[in-house]
């Protein structure tokens, strides 16, 4: 995380929109046209913008373990939690928020597999701007807009797109098969038996999917989904 001093002190500074608008500035500081871009939970939010956003400088979209508080049902409670958790952050600080944080329902499959990456990981966790990490719940992850009201976007993206999520990441679930539904150039992976930290979980199972998704994106033999696909028929016949 950044020194205090470095953090700018509103919400207001931070947006979904300026998540995916800072990716687009990376690219424009390194010189680079397009990019595979490959994003897990608040970074998978960020891919998936940035397609909306900036999809003639995409060459792929991998979207990791995007999801939480989309299902409009949840939406109170979600953005309920967005606000516990700065005020947690803000009067008992980064370490102590950590140790709850970390333990979360789709967390422990991490700590089950690998307790000590499950430590390294808490500890980075705690480590982290207090202030960055409540002003990011605040302007990030209360107000970014629900999945379900972007099924629009969804459909006009062309971009070669991979979701892949954990089997026991629940808030990603749905949204995860929404997204495969809408976009008509993505595939759905969905990894056994893994929560919301699949880069960390299974590296080897996690990099070898996203390895060949872009080496199959790089070959051009990434399809889009063939229209036959679609149909109000349940095995392809009239009634």
């Amino acid at each position: 995380g950044y020194p205090p001093s470095d953090v700018p002190e509103k919400p207001s500074s931070y947006s979904q929109a300026r998540a995916a608008d800072d990716i687009k500035a990376v690219l424009d500081a390194v010189g680079a046209e397009t990019a595979h871009v490959v994003g897990l939970s608040m970074g998978g939010f960020a891919t998936l913008h940035f397609g909306f956003r900036h999809p003639s400088r995409a060459r792929s979209l991998c979207v990791g373990g995007c999801g939480y508080g989309a299902e409009l049902d949840q939406r109170e409670r979600f953005q309920a939690e967005a606000d516990e958790i700065a005020k947690m952050l803000s009067t008992d600080g980064m370490a102590k928020f950590a140790e709850t944080y970390a333990h979360g329902p789709t967390r422990v499959q991490f700590e089950n597999k690998d307790a000590r990456g499950f430590a390294e990981f808490k500890r980075m966790l705690g480590e982290h701007s207090a202030l960055g990490s409540a002003n990011t719940q605040l302007g990030v992850q209360r107000e970014r807009p629900s999945l379900y009201t972007l099924v629009g976007e969804m459909k006009k993206l062309t971009v070669p797109t991979l979701i892949i999520i954990g089997d026991e990441d629940w808030p990603c679930l749905m949204p995860g098969i929404l997204m495969k539904q809408n976009i008509a150039s993505s595939a759905l992976v969905v990894m056994p038996n893994a929560g919301h930290a699949i880069n960390l979980e299974d590296p080897g199972e996690y990099n070898r999917i996203v390895a060949d998704f872009l080496s199959t994106v790089e070959s051009g033999r990434w399809p889009n989904r063939d229209p036959r696909a679609v149909s109000a028929s349940i095995m392809g016949v009239k009634t």
